[in-house]
């Protein structure tokens, strides 16, 4: 008897401050990276897929994003925190 399947990981990457394309707010938004790995007998081998999102933090609203804009605002983020300031800029999905 074989047992595989799938297990998903979900990762924060940053906390940036943007301006929320659902509510207007100019608020916190998590950056997040959810990976589903294929798995066999319970141990993860090898990524199946690999999600992009932000999630505001004032009304919940959650925007899928691709690998690009999300590596933009990685650096994005890693730059504020180096500087001391946040940046808003609006969010374009």
């Amino acid at each position: 008897m074989i047992i595989f399947g799938t297990k998903g990981y979900l990762y924060q990457l940053a906390i940036l401050t943007l301006l929320c394309g659902q509510c207007g707010n100019p608020s916190a938004h998590t950056l997040s990276k959810r990976v589903t790995k294929f798995t066999l007998f319970f141990i993860p081998l090898f990524p199946v897929s690999t999600k992009y999102a932000t999630q505001c933090t004032f009304c919940g609203a959650q925007h899928k994003i691709g690998k690009e804009q999300a590596d933009q605002l990685q650096v994005q983020a890693a730059s504020g925190r180096q500087h001391g300031q946040p940046q808003q800029q609006p969010y374009q999905g």
